[in-house]
């Protein structure tokens, strides 16, 4: 499940990251490993701060959420990286971050809903990112 989450943010890395000037071709990788790990971190948080119900909301109706707090915060977060650890400057960073970062929470959302692919599904992505035991918490809240 990661290594899909991973491809999907390299599928979408051409703009902001690979043909970007401001990040280093042999840090290219490393850049998209980060933006991955950005989104999993909030998923997690937000799991783990008892949002999940908020979680599933956006993954069921995302165009109704303007400025979500996932794609802010997974941005926030993932600009943050840049600007620390790859010497972007802050504008540039957050331009590179909000280029990349919500068309791939897009896709994400739009994967987990592919009936033919439950490898990216809601239920799974919960699993791994929160444990199995959220299984019977997931059934709860998705029948409410």
């Amino acid at each position: 499940m990661f290594e899909k989450l991973f491809t999907l943010v390299k599928n979408n890395a051409g703009t902001a990251v690979i043909n970007n000037p401001s990040i280093a071709a042999k840090h290219h990788e490393a850049v998209i490993t980060e933006a991955s790990s950005c989104i999993i971190e909030v998923l997690k948080k937000q799991i783990e701060t008892g949002k999940l119900k908020d979680m599933i909301k956006y993954f069921q109706f995302p165009g109704i959420y303007n400025n979500n707090p996932l794609i802010g915060t997974t941005v926030n977060k993932f600009a943050n990286k840049l600007n620390n650890y790859y010497g972007l400057e802050p504008a540039e960073a957050l331009k590179t971050a909000n280029a990349l970062i919500p068309q791939v929470m897009q896709q994400l959302i739009d994967q987990s809903k592919n009936e033919a692919d439950k490898e990216l599904s809601l239920k799974q992505l919960i699993e791994l990112i929160g444990g199995a035991g959220l299984n019977t918490v997931l059934k709860q809240l998705t029948a409410a």
